[in-house]
C-alpha cells in the first residue's frame, strides 16, 4: 500500500542513495524548481548518494551543463544518467563505421552521436539509422513527422528512441515528446528499439553505478507512474512519486489510479521533492 508522506525527511532517514528523475522533481520547461537545489543540499549534507535519472536524448555531460545553468551545482549528485547516454553506450557498440544516422533531435547539435563512428545524414533517404533523441513539437506537427518518416518506416530502417517520454515539459507548456514520434513510427510498421525509463537497460547502469549501496537502500524518485514508478518497480527498487511536473493538475486518486492500471503503485506518494 502506498504510504502518504508531508516531507521527504523521512526518507532521506530510511535509503542511503536516491535515483532522482530531472524533469517534474528538480524542474520544469522553464527551470529549477525553488526546493530542488536545497533539497539536494540536504542529502549531500546526510551523506546520501544521488544518481540523477533522466530520458534526455542528449549525453549525460550536456546535462550536467543544463543542471549547472538551472543553479543545480555538479557537487550535489554523483553521476547524470541520460536514456541518450545508455543509447550511446548500447548502440554505439553495434554500427558498422561511418554507418549513415539521421538524427531527430530538439536543436541542431550533434550531441546525442558525438565519439561515435557514424555518418550524419542529411535526410531519412539517405540514412540506415533513425535516431529519436528529440522533436520540436512548437515546429512541427505529429503529421510533419509522420510525412518526414513515412518512407523510412516503409523501407524498415530501424529506430532507436534515445527519449522515450510521450509528453515533454517545455517553456510553453506540455507538449507531445520524443516517445510519440517514435510510436508514431510503430504505427507507420517501422521497428523501434527504446532507450530509458521504464526499460533496463538504464536500470542496469544506475545500478552498476551504484554497485555500492545495498538495492534495499535505493530509492526512485519520479514524476510519473509510467516511467519512473514503472521501471523502479521492474529493477526491484522502491519508488516515491511526487505531485509536481507531468501529472501536477490531477488529483492524487487520479494519479494513483494510472499507477494501479500500470500494475506500480509507488511505495511513497509525497507532494514535492522538499524537506
Amino acid at each position: 500500500m502506498t504510504q502518504l508522506l508531508t516531507s521527504f525527511a523521512p526518507l532521506a532517514e530510511r535509503f542511503d542513495a536516491f535515483i532522482i528523475d530531472q524533469f517534474g522533481v528538480l524542474m520544469d520547461g522553464a527551470g529549477a524548481y525553488p526546493f530542488a537545489a536545497a533539497a539536494l543540499a540536504e542529502l549531500a549534507r546526510r551523506g546520501k548518494t544521488v544518481l540523477l535519472l533522466s530520458n534526455s536524448g542528449k549525453r549525460s555531460s550536456a546535462n550536467e551543463a543544463r543542471l549547472a545553468r538551472f543553479g543545480l551545482a555538479r557537487s550535489l549528485y554523483r553521476h547524470v544518467l541520460t536514456s541518450g547516454e545508455t543509447a550511446h553506450l548500447t548502440i554505439g557498440q553495434r554500427l558498422a563505421p561511418g554507418a549513415p544516422v539521421y538524427l531527430l533531435t530538439t536543436d541542431d547539435e550533434t550531441n546525442p552521436l558525438d565519439g561515435l563512428d557514424v555518418t550524419r545524414a542529411a535526410s531519412p533517404a539517405e540514412a540506415k539509422y533513425v535516431w529519436i533523441a528529440g522533436c520540436r513539437p512548437q515546429g512541427m506537427s505529429l503529421d510533419d513527422y509522420a510525412a518526414l518518416l513515412r518512407p523510412a518506416a516503409a523501407a524498415g530502417l530501424p529506430a532507436f528512441c534515445a527519449n522515450p517520454d510521450m509528453v515533454a515539459l517545455t517553456a510553453a507548456g506540455p507538449r507531445f515528446g520524443p516517445g510519440r514520434v517514435a510510436q508514431l513510427y510503430l504505427e507507420m510498421g517501422g521497428a523501434v528499439e527504446w532507450f530509458g525509463k521504464p526499460w533496463p537497460a538504464i536500470y542496469a547502469e544506475a545500478l552498476r553505478r551504484l554497485a555500492d549501496h545495498r538495492p534495499n537502500k535505493i530509492l526512485c524518485v519520479g514524476d510519473s507512474p509510467a516511467h519512473d514508478i514503472l521501471g523502479g518497480r521492474r529493477a526491484g527498487l522502491a519508488t516515491a512519486l511526487v505531485r509536481t511536473g507531468l501529472h501536477a493538475d490531477e488529483t492524487d486518486e487520479s494519479v494513483l489510479g494510472r499507477a494501479e492500471a500500470l500494475g506500480a503503485p509507488p511505495d511513497y506518494l509525497l507532494p514535492r521533492f522538499q524537506f
